[in-house]
């Protein structure tokens, strides 16, 4: 099977194979330009399928940029939310302030979209699903590099290939990354809350907003994506220190036990909510983190999106960074040397990723204050923010500007 070189439309022969682990957001994403650079991909994916729906995600800054470049952006604007508004609630449910859903993420009213996440892995797939082999119900065993000419794979489903570079597009908590630098703990960046999310009715007659309560140190909030009948249901608490036994073996009734602790006396509606929390069969659980590496590849497997630089989602940056990341790593290794391309990477996206991760400090965590003082500074920033217009976009959402696609020889060699 042929590839077309990006630049110059020239059809040439795949020579170098690469091995994608993930199929949610940078997975597809790099696979759709690796293969427009004439290499030859797989996709390795643990589900069965792709999965649909999904918590609403954002596109903004340099991401849009990647989606424009590869045609799918009018798609997503046709599916973007446009959420309307997002009210605050005091203890008592009381509104605390209602304001403009820009002025708290820092978007771009117009330019940023928002979509369901399903629409945007969606969107990634369908682009690149006849150029690349997909493998799905299926997942990485096992990694060896025995002379450093390639990358030996054992699959979980038994089958065992030899690819020339892979990339680890799994995630947050990253099995691929597991494998190549060890333990998830020693790049695992604890910010000191939990949270749950799931989708359950909607019997408040929400549309298009998100209404938030909140107390010291916890905050639940009813998400309604459009105007159909469910909600996304969010559950977020402080909790000091990672919850062992919640995250050990990943254990959902742990999690929904402490979940519905630190949840016991609360009002408004969370009654409901932790009612909707006891039979949700959709229910997602984690700590809110981020994961900070030294570096991000090894000999000739390396990582991107969450797997290497997760941001959370106190950020709004994941679903960004993941695009702009396999952009990135593509360019990088457009020469097929992998080695300079790795390095390269590093060396062009690193300084933007850093300072997406470094927003969790300056917007994020300050919505879900552990103290009355701090929240009473909060509610004060947002009766403010009510009376301002939507934002004009952060700076680093921005901060970098993609390279054009090089002109690449159509028998350049791998080394």
């Amino acid at each position: 099977m042929t590839r077309t070189d990006l630049s110059r439309g020239s059809r040439i022969t795949p020579m170098c194979r690469v091995l994608i682990s993930g199929a949610s957001v940078a997975g597809p994403a790099l696979a759709y330009w690796l293969n427009r650079y004439g290499f030859a991909v797989t996709v390795v994916e643990k589900a069965s399928t792709l999965r649909g729906g999904g918590y609403p995600i954002d596109v903004r800054g340099t991401a849009l940029e990647v989606v424009r470049r590869m045609g799918i952006l009018p798609q997503l604007q046709d599916a973007h939310i446009d959420l309307r508004r997002v009210t605050f609630l005091d203890g008592d449910g009381g509104e605390v302030a209602r304001v403009n859903p820009h002025a708290v993420t820092g978007g771009v009213a117009g330019q940023d979209v928002e979509v369901r996440r399903g629409d945007l892995t969606d969107a990634l797939c369908t682009a690149v699903r006849n150029d690349v082999e997909f493998l799905f119900n299926d997942s990485i065993d096992t990694l060896d590099q025995p002379s450093g000419q390639g990358v030996d794979v054992t699959f979980r489903g038994g089958d065992s290939r030899t690819f020339d570079m892979v990339l680890g597009a799994d995630g947050l908590h990253s099995h691929t990354r597991a494998l190549l630098f060890g333990p998830e703990q020693q790049f695992h960046r604890y910010l000191g809350y939990c949270f749950a999310v799931f989708t359950m009715r909607n019997t408040f007659g929400l549309s298009r907003e998100i209404t938030m309560w909140n107390t010291p140190g916890r905050a639940a909030a009813l998400y309604a994506a459009g105007d159909d009948d469910e909600v996304h249901a969010f559950l977020n608490f402080a909790h000091p220190e990672p919850p062992v036994e919640a995250f050990r073996h990943r254990h959902p009734e742990a999690q929904r036990a402490l979940v519905t602790s630190a949840f016991a006396d609360a009002g408004w509606e969370v009654p409901g909510m932790l009612a909707a929390l006891r039979d949700a069969d959709d229910l997602f659980f984690d700590g809110v983190s981020q994961i900070r590496m030294p570096r991000w590849s090894s000999g000739r497997v390396a990582l991107v999106g969450d797997a290497a630089y997760a941001p959370s989602f106190l950020t709004g940056q994941g679903s960004s960074l993941a695009l702009v990341g396999a952009y990135m790593l593509a360019a990088s290794l457009a020469e097929r040397d992998h080695a300079a391309g790795f390095a390269r990477y590093e060396r062009t996206t690193r300084e933007f990723v850093t300072m997406n991760q470094d927003q969790v400090g300056e917007s994020g965590a300050g919505l879900f204050p552990t103290t009355a003082r701090a929240l009473e500074q909060r509610n004060d920033m947002l009766r403010n923010l009510s009376a301002m217009p939507s934002g004009k976009g952060r700076p680093a959402h921005s901060a970098l500007t993609l390279p054009a696609a090089p002109t690449l020889p159509a028998t350049a060699p791998l080394t």
